[in-house]
């Protein structure tokens, strides 16, 4: 009797570090003794599209695979042997079945200096008040292994905290140009470009940002956001309403970073899409941005009242005036210089 076995979504991204040649080898040689004892026709992935010898590491930028939930296991377990002898790296991975089923961050945990003293900067950065601590011992991890590109990026998240901006600035980049594959660090050097008015450059870096990370991420999601509103203050109303349209359609939870950001970004969804004169989907975003702005018996505020007014008249809809009178009393001189005309 054959049996029919689930294939399961899964995602892979990220890599892990070997740090030298000699470790690489070590490493390669123990994977190749454990497939050939251990794992044999059960992993996902071959090693060609794993390791990347040249630069001593593991290496899977983005890679989306359908297989079963034994094969899925098997290969955690390799990466987990194998993390133990990495310097440096983080590897996630998602099992995905309609929804997330299971899901891992496989890093480094040895006793390598290098290893012991970013995870404890790591940790302190957590901590108000520890920066220079966390600091130091990132410090000691880069000292250790002078290509830490993860070190190098949660520096730059202190010396952003503590406004060193040129610093945060240098160890972004550095960080970059270490491992280029790492959206937080795009994203740290975004927000100093936007600290600068570089919305230009600030844009670009969040564009990377999406493009190195998964939906699954919650950073890919704030890059969005912030990516759309430098492209609405760039005049690129398009732009900026694909990226609204991509995070209003998310359905977050409630302790996401990114729920709380879902009312701003229907208003300016339906802001961009009164510029690009879709007034009845404007409406329709503006609807949205006033069920939330509701939620819990609240009052509308002026501002969803005023837009949403615009855009029901532009659609050739009743009750913009109704709309405009509620901003009115609440506040709006815009809505009152629109009721007089």
């Amino acid at each position: 009797m054959v049996t029919n076995v689930k294939n399961f979504k899964i995602i892979f991204k990220g890599s892990l570090e070997f740090g030298s040649l000699k470790s690489y080898q070590k490493v390669f040689q123990m994977y190749e003794r454990r497939l050939e004892t251990y794992y044999k026709n059960d992993l996902l992935l071959s090693a060609e599209e794993m390791f990347v010898p040249e630069e001593f590491r593991l290496n899977l930028p983005r890679v989306v695979i359908y297989g079963t939930e034994k094969k899925w296991k098997t290969t955690i377990s390799l990466f987990q042997y194998l993390a133990q002898y990495a310097v440096a790296g983080s590897l996630s991975a998602w099992l995905i079945d309609g929804k997330i089923i299971e899901s891992h961050i496989i890093e480094p945990h040895s006793d390598k200096i290098a290893v012991q003293a970013f995870l404890k900067g790591r940790e302190l950065i957590k901590e108000k008040g520890k920066e220079n601590e966390a600091i130091e011992a990132l410090n000691k991890a880069i000292s250790k292994y002078e290509r830490h590109a993860q070190a190098y990026e949660r520096r730059g998240q202190i010396n952003f905290r503590l406004k060193n901006y040129k610093d945060a600035l240098y160890d972004f980049t550095k960080s970059i140009n270490i491992y280029d594959n790492n959206p937080d660090a795009y994203f740290g050097r975004a927000a100093i470009h936007l600290l600068n008015k570089d919305l230009e450059k600030a844009v670009a870096d969040l564009a990377k940002t999406v493009k190195r990370s998964i939906p699954l991420q919650t950073v890919y999601w704030k890059a969005r956001r912030l990516k759309g509103n430098c492209l609405m203050k760039l005049g690129d109303y398009k732009g900026a309403a694909e990226d609204f349209k991509f995070f209003s359609k998310r359905n977050f939870a409630a302790d996401d970073p990114n729920f709380r950001w879902r009312k701003e970004v229907f208003n300016k969804y339906g802001k961009a899409l009164l510029e690009l004169e879709d007034y009845k989907e404007a409406v329709v975003a503006f609807n949205e941005a006033m069920n939330i702005e509701t939620e819990g018996g609240k009052a509308a505020g002026p501002d969803g009242l005023l837009y949403r007014g615009i855009a029901l008249k532009k659609a050739g809809k009743k009750g913009f005036k109704s709309d405009w009178k509620k901003a009115a009393a609440l506040g709006s001189k815009k809505a009152a210089e629109l009721l007089s005309r």
